[in-house]
């Protein structure tokens, strides 16, 4: 009997010790539970909190480019220099720069030959894309900061890949150029109206095997629908570098500083020849357009808008606030004005929203 008390004792010992063991070990999880909870919850919090804060950051893409600084540039604090931008073919692309030397005039700056302009030469990271017209857009904008340029003495011309590059950013920005010169290139014939202010020069190998011939006449055919200021010289016996004809001749040069920037300039209209332009109008998609004489000026209105329309000859005008706007007037049969063929330089038009192309307006009888 008294052993088995004694074991009963014994026994009751050890489950209490054995509960003992269970609640400490319980309330250590618990601890451990309790420091993960207040560990996880700061986390989270710490985790919005990096997100909850917004920092203003920039991406800066880098365009190479060569530049050179004609003589008396550094010595001469005042004047402003005409600036030629030339872009090269596709076989200098990549990220070395001395490639860009390969060709044109970075490679007669090279051999020693001195120019009057600022010339800046750009590299094409690669060649799938070539020259893209907003980063051409962008350095030119940049360069203006920086250096003494005379804007309205900028140029611009290029070599196959760099040829296309010239049609394609003149289209796009034709505000820009005073003249271009593309060589063995071509482009968007269906764009190439937006051209029709500036002075082309456009060089050809007529034996060409890489870009054929024909990608720059129907570039130039095309462009003299719209403007009498087009030259084309094909060399019958040159083959896809005929570049080097044509950067080695001086007239090209000469040729280029010949020419500014075009600027629309009022042209004095009697006030009966005035009136021959009042009435309303028409386009496909566009509300109505009423023309009428005030004061002496002829003011277009479009809904609530309303702006002047500047004559620029007896056939054209311009409109006041935004000058690279242009309409041309079309006549009937009969020789009487029938409407108006509106182009546009800067992706704008009379309601000032997106317009791609020219846009027809036709007079209500």
């Amino acid at each position: 009997m008294l052993y088995n008390n004694h074991q009963h004792q014994k026994n009751r010992i050890v489950e209490l010790l054995v509960a003992i063991t269970l609640i400490v070990n319980a309330t250590k999880k618990m601890k451990d539970i309790h420091k993960s909870t207040i560990t996880m919850f700061l986390c989270t919090v710490s985790f919005f909190h990096l997100h909850a804060q917004q920092t203003a950051e920039k991406f800066i893409q880098e365009t190479r480019y060569l530049l050179y600084l004609p003589e008396g540039y550094l010595n001469d604090t005042i004047t402003k220099w005409p600036m030629i931008i030339f872009m090269h073919g596709s076989g200098e692309s990549g990220d070395d720069i001395e490639k860009v030397k390969a060709h044109g005039p970075p490679k007669l700056i090279a051999q020693g030959k001195k120019f009057p302009f600022i010339i800046v030469s750009p590299q094409a990271s690669n060649a799938s894309s070539g020259f893209q017209a907003e980063v051409i857009k962008g350095m030119l904008t940049d360069l203006k900061k920086k250096y003494r340029v005379d804007e309205d003495r900028v140029y611009l011309t290029g070599l196959s890949m760099g040829g296309y590059g010239t049609w394609e950013v003149a289209e796009k920005h034709p505000e820009e150029f005073a003249a271009i010169a593309p060589i063995c290139g071509g482009g968007d014939a269906d764009r190439v109206w937006r051209l029709r202010h500036i002075p082309v020069w456009c060089f050809h190998g007529a034996k060409d095997d890489v870009v054929p011939l024909a990608a720059s006449k129907v570039m130039v055919d095309s462009l003299k629908k719209y403007s009498k200021n087009v030259r084309f010289t094909v060399y019958p016996d040159a083959n896809h570098n005929s570049w080097e004809a044509t950067y080695n001749n001086d007239s090209l040069y000469t040729w280029f500083l010949s020419q500014k920037r075009f600027k629309n300039s009022r042209f004095s209209l009697q006030q009966n020849m005035l009136k021959e332009f009042t009435g309303m109008y028409v386009a496909r998609g566009m509300d109505t357009i009423r023309i009428e004489t005030e004061n002496d000026k002829l003011m277009v209105s479009i809904g609530n808008y309303k702006t002047e329309i500047v004559p620029g000859s007896d056939t054209s005008f311009f409109v006041a606030q935004d000058p690279f706007t242009e309409a041309i007037i079309f006549k009937n049969t009969k020789g009487k004005v029938a409407g108006f063929w509106v182009y546009d330089w800067t992706s704008r038009n009379l309601y000032n929203k997106v317009a791609d192309d020219k846009t027809k307006i036709k007079k209500e009888p």
